[in-house]
């Protein structure tokens, strides 16, 4: 997935100041692991983390929306310092205009990613959605971009390096 030439979705991607993401699917793999206690591990990609970080200060705000609550979910965003969180949610659409009202960022210049049918309704309202490469069917069709790695191995780093890149190509071209 590039963004070096101009097109409609690199247009779109330029225009991005919020990034939404799921996380079980997208930010990992989409395996649960339990040990006796519970949820025992999440695995998240380091480069994906690294590409939040650069998406942030090049200056998108990053937010997670995810359908479950897990301690490991608020732990790596602490670390990448993604401020806003909404775990344990059945409507992600809902939230999400809760989070974008009181951020004050229109729909058209959000991008998320998904990876199955919760996400479906908010990847038809955002301006930009990409879906993991391994995504459920449905969220493959609603989504404008699909990237060419799975969840949990690159994916989210992979439409970092575009949001990057379309900002990058925008400036130039101004």
């Amino acid at each position: 997935m590039s963004a070096a030439t101009a097109s409609p979705r690199t247009e779109a991607a330029a225009r991005v100041r919020l990034l939404v993401l799921d996380v079980d699917g997208v930010l990992t793999d989409g395996r649960l692991y339990y040990g006796a206690r519970g949820e025992a591990l999440k695995v998240f990609h380091v480069r994906d983390g690294l590409g939040l970080k650069l998406l942030a200060a090049a200056g998108v705000t990053v937010a997670v929306i995810s359908g479950r609550r897990s301690n490991m979910t608020g732990r790596r965003c602490r670390e990448l310092g993604v401020r806003h969180l909404v775990q344990g949610v059945d409507d992600k659409l809902a939230a999400f205009h809760r989070l974008r009202g009181r951020l004050g960022v229109a729909a058209g210049a959000c991008a998320c990613v998904g990876d199955d049918v919760p996400d479906v309704p908010l990847m038809r309202e955002v301006g930009l959605s990409f879906a993991v490469a391994d995504a459920h069917p449905q969220a493959r069709s609603a989504a404008h971009v699909i990237t060419q790695l799975p969840g949990g191995k690159g994916a989210v780093r992979e439409v970092c390096d575009f949001l990057l890149e379309a900002r990058r190509h925008a400036a130039v071209t101004k």
